[in-house]
């Protein structure tokens, strides 16, 4: 979330730097501001109480020394009546600080200054892009019907045992899954990244920590008997395993990978954006997470995106990278560069990851900080990146690389299928 130095420093620029991003903030900047007022006056009433208690107190034993019962009496109950009005006090400066926390709560991350203004995806930004188009004749097959020919994926066997979104894998279908996941996590490694297997589900304060909650509560599995919450992305557990840390300056950055099934409600989707592995409520996918100084924390976006653009050429896609716009970033992010491949059945772009900069929203909720060179503490940066999603990857793959004689599998991942043609 926002730091209150953020917003008194310039409440019009933050209020005008939301609405890039579509959102109104005016009525909440402005009622973060009053609480604030409020709330250095209540703690500068409480401060004053403690330290007329602390000189009462200190007074009771000279007056007793001194034989003045009386005084020492009515200093006691002075002491009593003050306590009263100290608790009163601090249950008030509680709730206000309770109060400014729900409204900052509901302020989404400012926009970084290189974040385009625009509503919806259609404003996005195309920055680059690479890899060989596919030459595919006019009978081609989309993914759903590859994976129905060749026996690796049924989705009606998924929806028989869970519902529509939860695919099951078979023989090499799963095999080539399965490579993926080994691909892309040595990868991460190679490129040093520790590789973290975190839970899959995780607690409320996990999910405020990394801005799910209360944004995205409705997208989310929640498993009320229990109050927890089956992961969107492995980007919560691993980002909070440095929630209430100082991490010393010496040690960062910190990079870390990690597999993991992903849960979507994906609620409100339909459509043929929707078909075979397009759009699923489980799916795998490696996360890349980074912690940062800030000075150091953007140079960490590009080499992100320089190792999800290396994937996405060593297994031989075409994609392209996308600048997202003020009004299709997420909730929590300060810039977001989205990958997409191109299906060469379906003849449409695929977003396989998106990789973002947090600057300090997300450790401001976490608390999480590092100890800069003069001793103090600081909040560090966090980023995270898919590298990659699997399903719009298969299905990419699968389509492009089909042939009268099969589909034929990446060089790369060759070592980890055992084959280098499905038939």
């Amino acid at each position: 979330m926002l730091t209150l130095a953020q917003i008194k420093e310039n409440p019009q620029e933050v209020i005008k730097r939301l609405a890039v991003k579509g959102f109104d903030g005016k009525e909440a900047i402005e009622r973060v501001i009053a609480a604030d007022d409020a709330r250095r006056k209540q703690q500068l009433e409480n401060d004053t109480l403690a330290a007329e208690l602390k000189k009462l107190a200190a007074s009771i034993g000279a007056l007793m020394k001194q034989g003045a019962k009386e005084e020492a009496e009515a200093a006691k109950a002075k002491v009593a009546t003050l306590k009263e009005q100290q608790k009163e006090i601090a249950a008030t400066l509680a709730a206000t600080e309770n109060e400014i926390r729900e409204i900052l709560l509901t302020v989404p991350n400012l926009p970084y200054s290189g974040v385009p203004e625009g509503k919806t995806a259609a404003d996005n930004v195309v920055e680059k892009t690479g890899g060989p188009m596919p030459e595919l004749g006019p009978d081609a097959l989309p993914h759903w019907d590859l994976a129905k020919k060749y026996n690796l994926i049924d989705f009606d066997l998924g929806v028989k045992i869970t519902g529509a979104g939860f695919p099951v894998y078979i023989g090499k279908g799963a095999k080539l899954q399965r490579a993926l996941i080994q691909f892309f996590l040595d990868s991460a490694s190679e490129a040093g990244y520790l590789e973290i297997q975190p839970p899959y589900v995780v607690n409320e304060a996990s999910g405020i920590g990394t801005g799910q909650l209360p944004d995205k509560e409705g997208q989310m599995y929640h498993c009320q008997l229990d109050n927890l919450y089956l992961i969107p992305t492995a980007e919560v557990p691993v980002t909070n395993l440095y929630r209430d840390v100082i991490i010393p300056a010496d040690k960062l950055p910190i990079k870390n990978c990690a597999y993991s099934a992903c849960f979507r409600r994906e609620a409100g989707s339909y459509g043929k954006d929707v078909r075979g592995l397009n759009r699923l409520h489980q799916f795998d996918k490696v996360e890349i997470v980074r912690i940062e100084k800030p000075e150091n924390s953007y140079a960490a976006l590009e080499e992100m995106k320089d190792h999800v653009q290396s994937l996405l050429e060593k297994l031989g896609l075409p994609w392209h990278i996308l600048r997202l716009c003020g009004g299709d970033m997420s909730f929590t992010s300060a810039i977001t560069f989205d990958f997409e491949v191109w299906s060469g059945a379906q003849q449409r772009w695929l977003e396989v990851s998106s990789v973002s900069n947090f600057e300090t929203y997300q450790a401001n909720r976490l608390k999480c900080r590092y100890r800069t060179d003069d001793k103090k503490t600081a909040l560090c940066h966090t980023l995270n990146g898919s590298a990659l999603a699997l399903p719009r990857i298969m299905a990419a793959l699968l389509e492009n690389n089909q042939t009268p004689e099969g589909i034929v599998v990446p060089e790369v991942l060759r070592k980890y299928t055992g084959f280098s043609i499905i038939d």
